[in-house]
C-alpha cells in the first residue's frame, strides 16, 4: 500500500467538480435547496480522524504508558485515512462545483444566495476531512527504529 498522493486527491476533486458543476447547469431549476448545514456531517467524520489520529500517535511511537497497536488496528486506520481523504476530495469538488454555478448568479436567483452558502460550508468541511484523512495517515506510519537494520 502506497500513501496517499496531493495528485491523486486533486484529479478525483477535479473529476467530481466538472460533473457536480455539469449536473448543477443543467437541473439547477429543479433541484431542491441544498441544506446549509450538509457538509457538516463531513465535519463529524473528520473529528472521528482526528481522534483517532491522536489516539494513535502516542502508541505508534511507543510513548511511555501506551499501549501497543495492534497491527490489524493500524491497517483498518490507514483504511478509514485513505478513504477519508478520498471522500473528502469528492465532496470538495463536487461542492466547489455547485459553488462555481451558483457564486455568480447569487444576485439573480434568491435560492442561489442561500446555496452560495450551503456550497462554502460544504467547501470547508471537505477540506476539513482531506487534512484530518491525511493527518490520520502520516499517524499511522511506522517510526524508524535504529536497531531494526541491525
Amino acid at each position: 500500500m502506497r500513501f496517499t498522493k496531493p495528485r491523486d486527491l486533486f484529479a478525483a476533486a477535479l473529476v467530481a467538480g466538472l460533473l457536480a458543476h455539469l449536473l448543477v447547469r443543467l437541473s439547477y431549476d429543479t433541484l431542491p435547496p441544498l441544506p446549509t448545514f450538509a457538509g457538516f456531517t463531513l465535519l463529524v467524520i473528520a473529528a472521528v480522524n482526528l481522534w483517532l489520529a491522536v489516539s494513535l500517535r502516542a502508541r505508534i511511537l511507543r510513548k511511555p504508558g501506551s499501549r501497543p497497536v495492534e497491527p490489524l488496528t493500524a491497517a483498518r486506520a490507514v483504511a478509514l485515512a485513505k478513504a477519508s481523504s478520498l471522500l473528502g476530495a469528492l465532496m470538495l469538488g463536487a461542492w466547489a462545483g455547485a459553488l462555481a454555478y451558483v457564486l455568480p448568479v447569487r444576485d439573480e436567483f434568491e435560492a442561489a444566495g442561500h446555496d452560495t452558502v450551503s456550497a462554502v460550508v460544504g467547501v470547508v468541511c471537505a477540506a476539513a476531512l482531506i487534512g484530518a484523512g491525511l493527518w490520520l495517515e502520516h499517524c499511522c506510519k511506522t517510526p524508524h527504529d535504529p536497531h531494526r537494520d541491525e
